[in-house]
């Protein structure tokens, strides 16, 4: 934002002193002061609820992620049993992985 120095702020206060007066300087500087700190209360409120939703939505992504991995590990769970059920994928019947023949079940 902007800075103000020491010598600013007194400059301004030397102003508001001749503008204000001195019966009037105190009441004025109570009501700046109120709204200074409702809007820096309105600041924070907007701030806290911003990183709340952007916290809220790095979770859904993280969730959403998540949900994919275990969706495609799922996929592939089914894709191997349903090979393992299917049986052997070169065509010879009662063949293993490697080939060999199965022994007969009993």
């Amino acid at each position: 934002m902007f800075e103000l120095g020491w010598i600013e702020i007194g400059l301004i206060g030397v102003i508001a002193l001749v503008v204000l007066g001195p019966e009037r300087l105190p009441k004025a500087a109570r009501f700046a002061g109120l709204w200074v700190r409702k809007a820096r209360a309105q600041w924070f409120a907007v701030k806290s609820e911003l990183e709340r939703e952007m916290g809220a939505e790095a979770l859904k992504a993280s969730l959403n992620a998540e949900r994919e991995a275990i969706r495609d590990a799922v996929k592939q769970i089914d894709d191997e049993a349903r090979q393992l059920r299917d049986g052997p994928g070169d065509g010879m019947p009662g063949a293993g992985d490697d080939g060999a023949p199965k022994p007969p079940s009993p």
